[in-house]
């Protein structure tokens, strides 16, 4: 897939994340450009942009994808643009006392995405994607891999959708209060509990200066976010306690993907991998 050649001085700088940059066309504002790092291989963003595409058209709530894009030196895609959009993270950052009802708001929009059944010939199975990262850890013994391998075999599955990083700062709100799904890269098939292990790892494992920096509340206000999620996504006599302990292996998992990302060891999340039994 080759990707089209862009100007990048017909668009203005919008905002940054971990992996790029976010642009918006200087003349038509439905038009929203997402360029990652130089670092970044254009595999990357390919393989995101023909996730969004299928996911898009499966009907699920994810932007409108327009294009694959390059500006000579890095590669990117094109969106519709979601107008006045804010992350649920920074709504909530800026509102610490809505924390519930932007918990619940999320919850049933996850509630809405792990109800929907997919063609799964369209899309990787999140085990495969688990199983992947696992074989490619270099930090890891063989012993834990195999342990953690046995794990991923056994959870359940499902034809549902999995985020693959489901957090409160890849979910978005437009300001005519539509929802959306951001992020899509590794969006994959299986059982919801793969999901809800990184909603878990990010709202109670995360440390409380990542919590800050990245998601603009204090670590108190994500505990809250935790809870109100778990009574709207699982019920209201659901105990915040117990199903932290069914989907701490799960979060477990979570680790995999940091220490992809990271292209380090993570040994202060490391006793979440030791949860995770055969």
């Amino acid at each position: 897939m080759e990707p089209k050649k862009i100007n990048l001085e017909e668009y203005v700088h919008a905002g940054e994340g971990a992996n790029g940059e976010s642009f918006f066309h200087r003349e038509d504002p439905t038009i929203m450009l997402k360029l990652y790092n130089p670092s970044t291989p254009a595999e990357s963003a390919i393989k995101e942009y023909e996730t969004s595409l299928k996911a898009y058209q499966a009907g699920l709530p994810v932007p409108k994808p327009g294009d694959l894009v390059t500006d000579g030196l890095r590669t990117g895609i094109r969106f519709e643009r979601i107008p006045g959009k804010i992350s649920f993270s920074r709504a909530v950052g800026n509102n610490p006392e809505k924390v519930e009802e932007f918990a619940r708001r999320f919850a049933r929009l996850c509630l809405k995405l792990h109800s929907t059944h997919l063609d799964t010939s369209e899309f990787m199975d999140i085990k495969e994607v688990n199983h992947e990262l696992l074989s490619e850890n270099p930090f890891l013994s063989e012993e834990e891999k195999q342990r953690i391998g046995a794990f991923i075999d056994a959870a359940p599955g499902a034809d549902t959708p999995c985020h693959g990083d489901l957090q409160f700062s890849n979910a978005v709100i437009s300001s005519d209060g539509r929802e959306f799904f951001i992020d899509l890269g590794d969006l994959a098939y299986g059982h919801p509990w793969f999901d809800l292990g990184m909603v878990l790892f990010t709202c109670v494992y995360d440390p409380e200066d990542f919590i800050q920096e990245t998601f603009h509340m204090e670590k108190k206000t994500a505990l809250d976010f935790w809870h109100y999620f778990v009574k709207e996504y699982f019920g209201e006599d659901a105990d915040p306690a117990v199903i932290e302990r069914l989907l701490r292996p799960y979060a477990g998992l979570k680790v995999l993907l940091v220490e992809h990302y990271a292209g380090a060891p993570a040994p202060q999340f490391h006793d979440l991998l030791d949860s995770i039994q055969k």
